[in-house]
């Protein structure tokens, strides 16, 4: 069930919520959590798709916040606030709240949102692109438990990287480090069949991927030894070496889908590596509001340097 409002407010798409919940004959929402998006009309309908099909696995409210500028001669626009309302089929399991707000409104995101939050429940704000300077201090980002970030949709991602190290608050989290989970799992399971000293190794990548660099520094901080940084064609992250005395420790997966675990003294074996979708990426980042201390000590990780030769 669909529901279009015109220069409406915050409590009038409150009622008609619980209206169009009656109508399918739910009038209880049975919602976990609210999920706060923050985007454009360029990246709404695949953050929506994204975040639909998260629900299944989390039902929640979903509201997406799209700030409407004026363009031209023109530039001034009418404070106005248009909603689109999405409950039933055609919002998963949860519900779906499109906010455009125009004008003055665009600097009120967080009062508009805050009438709408599911009462007692967690919140999460994500960007999937064009993240605040300071997400824990954004309007949006103040309300969340959880604040979500995308560095590789930054035209600097690592810039950008260091950007959320300087801000960083227990709730922050970036996409970048969740599509590490399946690398780093696959690292700490060689490394208690082989526990053998590292001293050394390699992050290969595609240039400037900052997945490949929350790696490097995932590695040294755990480690304590010099990673390097190799660029490759990719796609994204390409290929793990850690140097033991007895051979390397090597992850290869050349083509995005499955790879190669090398360990000394022992056959290959090949592994599903898959690079996930966006979907599955949001779904495993709502499964978890606790801070991620990990995450948190990787991005404030500064490189090892190499002990200087005799």
């Amino acid at each position: 069930m669909r529901t279009e409002l015109t220069d409406t407010t915050s409590g009038k798409v409150d009622r008609a919520l619980l209206e169009a919940r009656r109508a399918i004959g739910s009038p209880t929402s049975g919602l976990v959590l609210t999920l706060v998006i923050a985007t454009d009309e360029e990246h709404a309908y695949d953050a929506i798709r994204a975040a639909t099909e998260a629900s299944r696995e989390h039902p929640c409210r979903i509201i997406v916040v799209i700030k409407r500028t004026a363009r031209g001669p023109h530039k001034l626009r009418q404070t106005r606030l248009d909603a689109e309302l999405r409950v039933g089929s055609d919002a998963g399991t949860g519900e779906i709240v499109v906010l455009r707000l125009h004008g003055a409104l665009t600097g009120q995101a967080g009062s508009v949102v805050l009438p709408l939050l599911v009462p007692d429940a967690p919140v999460v704000a994500w960007w999937p692109a064009d993240a605040p300077a300071d997400p824990a201090r954004d309007q949006l980002g103040a309300l969340a438990q959880r604040r979500i970030t995308d560095a590789e949709a930054a035209a600097d991602p690592l810039a950008a990287l260091d950007e959320r190290a300087a801000v960083y608050e227990p709730g922050d989290t970036d996409l970048a480090w969740t599509r590490l989970t399946p690398w780093r799992s696959l690292l700490a399971a060689a490394m208690d069949q082989k526990p053998l000293p590292v001293t050394g190794g390699a992050v290969e990548s595609e240039p400037d991927n900052p997945s490949a660099e929350l790696l490097a520094r995932w590695l040294e901080d755990r480690l304590g030894v010099p990673v390097e940084r190799v660029a490759t064609a990719g796609p994204v992250v390409t290929g793990v070496r850690l140097d033991t005395p007895q051979g390397a420790i090597r992850v290869d997966r050349p083509d995005g889908a499955l790879a190669a675990l090398i360990l000394p003294g022992s056959p290959d074996r090949t592994v599903a590596l898959k690079i996930r979708s966006l979907a599955e990426l949001i779904a495993e980042e709502l499964r978890r509001l606790d801070a991620d201390e990990v995450y948190a000590s990787a991005l404030r990780s500064r490189p090892v340097q190499a002990p200087a030769s005799a």
